[in-house]
């Protein structure tokens, strides 16, 4: 059989086939399957589970009611999303900060979370310090070498006071200028 005998007989069988597909049946077998997988996942305390459907029955306002009450009367702390930040001009940045200070005013408290900001490093050991970055932010080696190349910027925010002291320490032998904010 010829080339082009051969594809067209192949575009044929091709086009039969998806003529002859039930695409309804194949969308009601994926929406039942996804429902049977949220089955399976469902909690085995029945208490639970009608915790579980009383706040699947909820308002978005209610839910919302729902969070702010548990977070008061669980003394849950209103935690950043994210590991590190990196505020260009006009980011959130600055404006969390005044939101810091007239808190910590009137408790006057030993402040317990830094933000950990690098500011310079040697060139020789620059290389050295793409590594480190690499490793402590979870970043790709490309991401890291910009993100070294574009000091000063903020490493991480909301680091517990060991840990930051631990970090600058390191980033300090490694021959960079590492600060606690």
């Amino acid at each position: 059989m010829s080339a082009p005998a051969s594809r067209a007989m192949r575009r044929c069988i091709c086009s039969s086939r998806s003529l002859h597909r039930p695409t309804a049946s194949l969308a009601q077998q994926r929406t039942s399957r996804r429902w049977q997988t949220t089955d399976a996942a469902a909690p085995t305390n029945p208490k639970i589970g009608s915790i579980v459907d009383q706040i699947s029955q909820l308002t978005l306002l209610e839910t919302a009611d729902l969070v702010s009450t548990l977070k008061t009367r669980l003394n849950i702390p209103d935690m950043p999303m994210g590991g590190f930040m990196a505020a260009g001009p006009g980011g959130t940045g600055p404006a969390a900060a005044p939101v810091e200070e007239e808190e910590a005013a009137p408790v006057a408290q030993e402040k317990t979370l830094f933000n950990l900001k690098l500011e310079k490093f040697d060139a020789g050991a620059k290389p050295k310090i793409i590594k480190e970055i690499k490793s402590m932010l979870g970043l790709s080696l490309v991401d890291s070498k910009k993100f070294v190349e574009s000091i000063p910027k903020t490493m991480k925010e909301g680091v517990p006071k060991e840990e930051a002291e631990k970090i600058v320490e390191t980033l300090k032998a490694l021959g960079a200028t590492a600060v606690m904010d």
